[in-house]
């Protein structure tokens, strides 16, 4: 079957537009608590994090608009506190369709540049959209929470991704730069590439230790071991491909060549939104046509 960017576009797309697709009465929000006062919320869409103080609350994303009652339900439940800072990962709408719900006067939301610029080229309304942007990484403080980190890799699974390390904590949300347990889609129409992505996961492995906590983009809670399973299953699929490529195969060949990809298929890693065959489209591409940074 042939396979092309496009189909890979109308996914993306989907992410933004299905939020009048999910009828909220079909979807459960789940809170795991990860260590004390950090909180993941599992539902549909990216993940969240939730962090409180005595008298505040951080919050990483805000997956789809329709979902947003039955989430603040699920926070009201761990405290009351306010939301102070409210932090995007990127711009995708499972990530960011809930916003607007949870921007009151006394939210901030952050996120990387080139999020604002994306949402805005969206036509989003105001307070959809990050108050402040960081360009390379900022750091945040909440009370008992000095040390908080919000850090841009580039050109990883888009243009604008960061993640987000508690150091005192030794927690870190890394957004879509990591799918446990799957295979990642990654934006080639908003600058990610596999390259970068990559590049993402080494950066963040050597930020974080051993012990810290990862809660993924999409997936379980993950561990380090789960972060470098994700590294060399992308560095082994990237070089067979690349080797595929120099001997000239032709993109339809790839696509065509399931061996390429068995051994993580066999493992599960195809059974998620991204399937065996999306992914060695997926990184062809971006070998062919690499994004950097503008």
């Amino acid at each position: 079957m042939k396979f092309t960017y496009c189909s890979l576009l109308l996914i993306a797309l989907g992410f933004s537009f299905s939020n009048a697709q999910i009828d909220p009465s079909t979807v459960s929000i789940t809170t795991t608590e990860v260590v004390e006062n950090v909180y993941l919320l599992e539902g549909r869409g990216g993940n969240i994090m939730i962090a409180v103080s005595d008298d505040e609350t951080l919050m990483v994303d805000s997956q789809f608009a329709p979902l947003s009652h039955k989430i603040k339900t699920a926070i009201t439940a761990i405290s009351s506190n306010p939301i102070t800072y409210l932090v995007n990962t990127h711009h995708h709408g499972d990530h960011t369709g809930g916003n607007e719900n949870f921007n009151s006067e006394e939210t901030t939301v952050i996120a990387q540049k080139n999020v604002l610029k994306r949402l805005t080229d969206e036509n989003k309304a105001a307070g959809y959209l990050p108050e402040i942007t960081l360009d390379e990484e900022i750091k945040l403080r909440m009370p008992q929470d000095d040390n908080i980190m919000v850090i841009h890799v580039h050109n990883a699974h888009t243009d604008g991704d960061s993640f987000i390390y508690f150091t005192d904590k030794n927690v870190a949300h890394l957004g879509d730069v990591f799918f446990n347990g799957s295979y990642p889609f990654i934006d080639l129409n908003s600058g990610g590439s596999i390259q970068g992505y990559i590049a993402a996961q080494e950066l963040i492995l050597q930020t974080i230790n051993e012990d810290t906590k990862i809660i993924p983009g999409h997936g379980k809670l993950a561990t380090t071991e789960d972060l470098k399973s994700s590294i060399n299953m992308l560095k082994d699929l990237r070089a067979s491909i690349q080797l595929a490529m120099n001997r000239n195969a032709t993109k339809e060949q790839i696509l065509a060549n399931g061996d390429i990809t068995k051994k993580y298929d066999e493992l599960g890693y195809g059974d998620g939104f991204i399937n065996s065959e999306r992914i060695r489209a997926t990184i062809y591409d971006s070998l062919l046509n690499p994004n950097t940074d503008q």
